[in-house]
């Protein structure tokens, strides 16, 4: 029996990938502490695009309608030319949304104000951030890990059944770990600000000099505040002024403007860009998850949304296992998620190389609608089925209209922390009921329609058939109604323990 004076979960560092694990622990009900070192929340913009995978995640989280209220979408690029013209053009693809992807563009909003928002979702569960607290060091053994962290109040000792790094692209638990952190320094070396300026509008991104990465210069404006995100690259070395006075300098200097007038700087940071990827995600009870398991450009946009998603991949995995799950279902993290930071890494130092010869352009591939885990141990694919959709694919949206009249989204059904085993003109349940686990049918006589045949155009099931969606919206496994007994065996391996039949 553990120690009931042991903690679940501490969770150190409260960005965006710490912030999205506490959410979803909090709504499972595992004890956690979200310790944060710095004294107060994080002030700037760094990561501006939610893409439209985060935005499911969010949905889920129950945050998207406060994050698209807050925020707004990407504006025009307009490039300044040298002759004295400009053009515009729309910086990424904008299609339309499809019932099977509702999200369909990225949305923009500063990282800070993603951030407040994540905050106030957690105090909705009764826990909050506590800033000021540092962690200086641990040890594990069998059982738990022992942190030593320096408060307000001092010293303090906490033992936790597991041990989250999500403390950034310095972490010191990857250091105090050992894991290796290889990868590469890109020659680029760039500024970053938030502020308050005049003499350009807000309707569209500013770019200037493109292609020229010495003197180029981005001014965009950041939705749901007065402010412009500055962009420049810098020199390698040397100190940079990022007063007021030396941002309107370095602005006048590449724009050959005198009417643009900085009124003030909120935040400020230099930075050099790197392509780097942990060894390892996990030793022992200690796990690593968004920016201190990998760094990258922020070229397209992707390094919050998949540091997001890093946590929403694990936090069901880590509550499975404090339940009585297998602990080897905590290694699956690391098979799933690695591989992604990996293909993350290659797409934006790629955006770099285009965007040094002024010619990027963000496509489908930044939404992240793609990523799957076909080849993770938590699928059961069979061999021979044609299906656009398989087993470790992100499962679609797809409208439904309940028996009772109402309109229902397929979403609807997975929003939780639970398992979803949803049949397609099936007679019958195939599992008993289990902890954790809803069970829905659509087709004729049954709870719920398939509009249109929105559903089976996206599923490709058969009549009959059943489609297992994880509590992260992944496809499990898709079966047919004598294969019961493959479906048993893995319920037992993700924790979902048998009760009395339920029906949901």
């Amino acid at each position: 029996m553990e120690d009931e004076n042991t903690l679940a979960v501490l969770i150190c560092g409260a960005g965006a990938a710490g912030l999205t694990l506490a959410i979803d622990l909090a709504r499972r009900g595992v004890p956690f502490r979200l310790i944060e070192k710095i004294d107060q929340a994080f002030p700037g913009s760094r990561g501006k695009g939610i893409q439209p995978r985060t935005q499911e995640v969010f949905e889920d989280l129950g945050i998207i309608d406060r994050v698209v209220a807050a925020g707004g979408t990407y504006p025009r690029m307009r490039e300044y030319w040298g002759d004295g013209t400009h053009t515009e053009r729309d910086i990424a693809e904008r299609d339309d949304p499809t019932p099977a992807e509702p999200y369909h563009i990225a949305l923009m909003i500063p990282q800070f104000l993603t951030e407040e928002l994540m905050r106030e979702r957690l105090a909705e569960f009764g826990h909050r951030v506590e800033f000021g607290y540092e962690l200086v060091d641990f040890e594990q053994d069998e059982q738990s890990v022992t942190a030593r962290l320096i408060g307000p109040a001092g010293e303090e000792f906490v033992q936790c059944r597991y041990l989250i790094g999500a403390d950034g692209g310095r972490s010191f638990v990857r250091d105090a770990l050992g894991v290796d952190f290889p990868g590469k320094t890109l020659g680029v070396r760039a500024m970053v600000a938030d502020a308050n300026l005049i003499g350009l509008d807000r309707e569209v991104w500013h770019q200037f000099n493109n292609g020229s990465m010495e003197r180029m210069l981005s001014v965009c404006p950041l939705a749901g505040t007065d402010l412009f995100q500055i962009q420049a690259v810098i020199p390698l070395e040397g100190e940079v002024d990022l007063t007021q006075e030396g941002i309107v300098g370095m602005i006048r200097e590449r724009t050959g403007r005198n009417d643009v007038k900085v009124r003030l700087v909120s935040w400020a940071s230099a930075y050099s860009m790197n392509a780097r990827l942990a060894d390892r995600y996990r030793s022992g009870r200690v796990l690593l998850v968004g920016d201190a398991a990998h760094i990258h450009p922020p070229t397209g946009g992707q390094g919050l949304n998949t540091s997001v998603q890093d946590a929403y991949n694990l936090g069901w995995k880590l509550a499975a296992v404090l339940d009585g799950a297998p602990d080897r279902l905590l290694d699956s993290y690391e098979s799933e998620r690695r591989p992604v930071a990996e293909a993350m890494l290659g797409l934006a130092a790629g955006l770099l190389d285009a965007a040094k010869r002024g010619e990027m352009r963000r496509g489908r591939e930044l939404r992240q609608l793609g990523i799957g885990y076909t080849e993770s141990p938590l699928t059961l694919n069979r061999s021979g089925r044609m299906s656009p959709l398989l087993a470790g694919d992100r499962a679609p949206d797809a409208p439904l209209r309940g028996a009772a009249g109402c309109f229902r989204r397929l979403f609807d059904l997975f929003t939780g922390s639970h398992w979803t085993l949803v049949g397609f003109e099936a007679e019958r349940d195939i599992t008993s009921g289990r902890k954790g686990l809803h069970i829905h049918r659509v087709g004729p006589g049954c709870e719920l329609q398939d509009m249109a045949g929105h559903f089976r155009n996206a599923y490709g099931l058969l009549p009959g058939e059943w489609v297992l969606v994880r509590p992260d919206g992944y496809v499990a496994a898709i079966v047919s109604p004598d294969e019961t007994s493959m479906l048993q065996t893995f319920f037992s391996e993700v924790g979902l323990t048998e009760t009395d039949r339920l029906r949901h």
